[in-house]
């Protein structure tokens, strides 16, 4: 795995963990090493930015040469790489309504800008996105189609594009990943707390807005509140940090309806548990790991 550094002007340094694309293995090491520097509190570094296989410092020059700050990433590097890496993190249960008529409503106004109406197109031009992603990954049924989505535990891989926006990587083996092309041109709208997916990333869509990822489904359960109203924003506005891990379960339209309302009264609560996470233990069985793990949430 190649690192490439890359000044940004004179006061950022980017780094890229992996040339050979997105992976979990490139993930866990831009978060080690991030983790590693804000235990260091290094004098003249004032940002520190964890990304998809890469992750970005500030600093300022004037107290940390850029020499100095090159040598200690790269010192970094070669402490991390084929370390045996575990992390202490959340394990997050997050209710969803798949299948919901509210994102429903709001991807029949953008068929315009799905595969399903371009030029050629066999598909059905009435076909939702999970159907749509049902097809694209060789499901029997939208309702298989759902119990895959749920049954493995997803991976926080980054925080970004809008605040509080996670981006997810299902914790399967890489070839059994669900992955769907995004929207051909990006819809002008999205309702707050779908659940995306495009190419093998997931989301949550934190707030209202323009999107591209194909719509599942919609969480009652809020990523990002500026107010921090509900008890699990105790600590921060954005809830989700990189290296959480999120187990989705599927509720219905009654129980969601529900949920919103103790959001609106500021009684919603979430199931938070403490876990640890092994990165080469994961890979030695990923179906038996994720198992284990979860038993956490019984």
């Amino acid at each position: 795995m190649a690192f490439r550094y890359s000044f940004g002007g004179d006061t950022f340094l980017f780094v890229e963990v992996s040339e050979d694309g997105m992976s979990l293995e490139a993930f866990f090491l831009a978060m080690a090493i991030c983790k590693k520097l804000r235990e260091m509190q290094v004098k003249g570094i004032t940002e520190i930015c964890p990304a998809n296989a890469s992750y970005m410092i500030a600093f300022d020059p004037d107290i940390l040469p850029h020499d100095k700050a090159l040598e200690i990433l790269k010192s970094l590097e070669q402490e991390v790489v084929g370390a045996q890496t575990t992390i202490q993190t959340r394990l997050i249960e997050i209710p969803v309504l798949y299948n919901d008529p509210y994102t429903h409503t709001c991807l029949m106004g953008f068929r315009n800008n799905h595969q399903c109406r371009e030029p050629g197109s066999t598909l059905d031009p009435n076909m939702t996105d999970i159907e749509y992603a049902r097809q694209m990954n060789g499901y029997a049924s939208v309702e298989e189609f759902i119990e895959a989505h749920a049954k493995s535990p997803w991976f926080v891989s980054m925080i970004g594009f809008v605040a509080g926006l996670p981006w997810l990587y299902q914790l399967v083996e890489r070839a059994k990943q669900i992955q769907v092309p995004k929207y051909p041109i990006a819809r002008i709208d999205t309702p707050a707390l779908t659940i995306g997916h495009g190419g093998c990333f997931g989301c949550i869509y934190a707030v209202r807005g323009g999107g591209g990822y194909q719509m599942m489904g919609i969480t009652p359960a809020p990523v990002w509140d500026p107010a921090q109203r509900l008890p699990y924003f105790k600590e921060s506005m954005v809830f989700l940090n990189p290296g959480d891990i999120i187990k989705f379960t599927p509720c219905s339209e009654s129980e969601y309806n529900a949920y919103v309302k103790q959001v609106e009264e500021g009684t919603f609560t979430l199931k938070i548990r403490q876990t640890p996470f092994s990165l080469q233990e994961w890979q030695a069985d990923p179906v038996s790991y994720n198992q284990e793990i979860l038993k956490a949430l019984a």
